[in-house]
């Protein structure tokens, strides 16, 4: 197979705060990745950078009295540090605050403005009188224009979700000295993204060539708008002095916003690794590329990576991104992070209270699918998956034949091959690997743990026929014995190099045990060789203990005494839960006979559109497996993007009668949680658990 030749990047953390283990997913998403990528012998490099520039660097900076450089070293240490701790491997890990960067920050401005796809115009701007300072979205807060909820920023409201420019803002006031802010114009450089060669070419680009999953290129299909709609806008890419970045050449007091420098940081940090390491920036950058180019990033930046990045760089004369690929946020417990609950968890207290990083690792791969679907890290669940998948099935592999091998057999393995009778007892083990290869490529990661876990299942099945611990009893029984550890050594190999992407470093300690180089893809195809010896075994992972957990908890509470104002929604919620358990008591039982009749299926949504005409209803199409597909119409418009749901698994009453209706026939329904008195806000889908199937029933 020829080497490919793959270049990636993760979105780059901001320099003013803490990695928390939200972020983390996507470190380590990509991290598995190009692991994977390196172990079947491709030329996979993996770059990354702090984005360092903005405002609230330089205000942390100025209320700690040091200097923004400062401030953003230090961050980077400490950044450093716990990307590290998680074993995340970049080529380089740099600072968006770089000549590298600031070169083509400028090469790409420069080349924009000579196409005529930069324009200086006037706006107005808020203005704090007291800072002397113009003031970013996020630096203005006042009341939301949609819904009047108080102390909402500049861009977009946490209460309805609104999305509106900081001059809408009702009573607004600045977050940095609480002045009233005045309104001033200064002139301001924008990208015309409207432009029509921008939307000419992006209409293609996220069409074809896979550039995006096919989720995201349906949301991204409406904010291009229909064919002959522009719905792009141009973006504002300069702030006004004071700011902390570069200075746009020939425009004093003028700098680069964002836009025009942050993912300019990935190309500035593998400019750096070209200038160690001898690679050729334009093998991987030029307009000609063969290279592969991916970004793995956050739903929430997916407009500005999929529509304003490729068009960027196609207008400035380089390469356009292989692929961007999109994953979903993380909850904890089923909700968002929360400090009062201590769910949100930093990277440095996780490792602080003694929790192993590859446990978290292993969670996070066991529940990625490739999609922009949300992650859960449910800490019962994470103890108990952890100690039984990891502890209880493949470590335990090892222990049951390391000591035998040891004891009896001077450390080797059996002096005959053993392939034939390996391929028949343990079948398929060595044969999944391309299929394990295939999961890996496609961030299917939950598959290929799926899969390999049903593997380490046939192999302790493997355990509990032939019982090593019997055989020993007696001499008569060694040649058994030593074939049968023997094949468990083999197997503990192969599965420890299925799992080498996500457990890198329990990988390394399992290859110092097996006494072998480090495991590459290709060695699945063979077995040790006869008489091959192992090393001493050291227990190679512990089991959680859920006192770790509490400890975790404690550590990222921030307080346990609620606020008056949280009393208060505590007695409300406290009515609230009383008034539905009221109404709960008031549904009579049904029988068991009565709940057969309803034919509950999982079913995996095939597609999500808008209902023209319609205020509360989704079309959903239902792949339900053996079933067929079936339409359905759900009235979740209020909770649900049509794109995020795409490839999601849901549950349907299968056998509803259907139902004709002025948009379509319904010929079902999806199941969704709310309140019973519909007064909390919210309708929530019903996700069965993975390894589900379209088609299998509920029961």
């Amino acid at each position: 197979m020829t080497s490919r030749k793959i270049l990636v990047t993760s979105a780059l953390p901001y320099a003013n705060g803490a990695i928390h283990l939200g972020h983390l997913v996507e470190y380590i998403q990509t991290d598995i990745w190009t692991r994977f990528q390196k172990m079947r012998d491709n030329e996979c490099h993996y770059v990354c950078a702090d984005d360092t520039h903005g405002t609230p660097i330089m205000l942390r900076a100025e209320k700690e009295g040091i200097t923004p450089e400062a401030l953003i070293a230090r961050v980077h240490d400490e950044h450093t540090r716990d990307f590290a701790g998680f074993h995340v491997q970049f080529d380089n890990y740099y600072s968006t605050h770089s000549p590298e960067t600031r070169f083509y920050s400028e090469d790409i401005f420069k080349k924009l403005k000579a196409a005529g796809l930069i324009e200086v115009r006037a706006i107005q701007q808020h203005y704090d009188p007291v800072k002397q300072m113009f003031l970013p979205d996020r630096f203005i807060k006042g009341e939301c224009p949609k819904c009047g909820a108080k102390d909402q920023y500049g861009d977009s409201c946490e209460v309805c979700g609104a999305a509106y420019a900081p001059t809408e803002l009702k009573n607004p006031y600045s977050a940095v000295s609480g002045a009233v802010p005045e309104l001033r114009a200064s002139d301001h450089y924008f990208f015309k993204l409207s432009d029509p060669r921008c939307q000419t070419f992006l209409r293609r680009w996220t069409q074809e060539g896979g550039h995006v999953p096919p989720e995201a290129a349906n949301k991204l299909q409406e904010w291009l708008g229909a064919p002959g709609e522009n719905k792009l806008t141009d973006w504002d890419i300069s702030r006004d002095a004071p700011y902390f970045g570069f200075e746009i050449p020939d425009a004093p007091g003028k700098y680069f916003y964002v836009w025009l420098d942050a993912p300019i940081g990935y190309m500035g940090s593998f400019r750096k690794l070209c200038a160690r390491t001898g690679l050729n920036f334009d093998d991987f950058w030029g307009k000609d590329s063969q290279a592969e180019l991916y970004h793995f990033v956050g739903k929430d930046i997916l407009y500005f990576h999929a529509l304003f990045w490729p068009a960027e760089l196609e207008h400035a004369g380089y390469r356009t991104p292989t692929k961007v690929l999109p994953h979903g946020f993380l909850t904890v417990d089923g909700a968002k992070m929360s400090k009062s609950r201590g769910t949100f968890i930093t990277a440095e207290s996780y490792l602080a209270v003694g929790l192993n990083p590859e446990w978290l690792r292993y969670y996070f791969a066991a529940k990625l699918n490739g999609s922009m679907e949300d992650i859960d890290l449910n800490l019962s669940d994470f103890v108990q998956r952890v100690n039984a998948d990891l502890v209880g099935k493949f470590i335990n592999i090892a222990s049951r034949a390391a000591g035998f091998i040891a004891k009896k057999f001077d450390g080797k393995l059996m002096h005959a091959h053993i392939a034939e009778t390996f391929r028949a007892d343990l079948a398929g083990l060595m044969e999944a690997a391309e299929d394990i290869a295939g999961h890996y490529e496609e961030r299917d990661y939950g598959r290929a743990v799926r899969r390999i876990m049903a593997l380490a299942d046939q192999v302790n099945q493997y355990v509990d026929k032939h019982q090593p611990w019997v055989l020993a009893k007696s001499a008569d029984n060694d040649a058994q014995l030593h074939h049968v550890c023997s094949m468990l050594i083999n197997a503990f190999r192969l599965l420890t190099l299925y799992l080498k992407p996500i457990l890198p470093h329990l990988a390394k300690r399992a290859e110092e045990f097996l006494n072998v180089a480090p495991l590459k893809w290709s060695d699945a195809g063979h077995l040790l060789p006869p008489a091959h010896p192992i090393n001493a075994y050291e227990h190679l992972m512990q089991r959680v203990d859920p006192k770790q957990i509490d400890a975790l908890l404690a550590a990222n509470r921030e307080s346990l005494a609620p606020a008056p104002e949280q009393q208060s929604q505590q007695r409300h919620a406290q009515h609230q839960q009383q008034s539905e358990d009221k109404a709960q008591e008031a549904v009579p039982p049904v029988s068991i006979d009565d709940f057969g009749k309803i034919d509950l299926r999982i079913a995996r949504i095939a597609n999500a559109e808008q209902v023209e005409g319609a205020d509360k209803l989704l079309k959903l199409s239902l792949d339900l497996g053996p079933l067929g597909t079936r339409q359905v119409f759900a009235g979740i418009k209020s909770a649900y993007d049509p794109a995020t749901l795409v490839g999601r698994l849901t549950v349907m009453v299968a056998n509803l009668a259907p139902r004709k209706m002025k948009f379509g026939m319904s010929e079902g329904m999806v199941l969704a949680a709310s309140d019973a008195g519909g007064q909390t806000p919210g309708l929530f889908l019903l996700s069965p658990d993975d390894g589900a199937m379209p088609g299998m029933r509920v029961k």
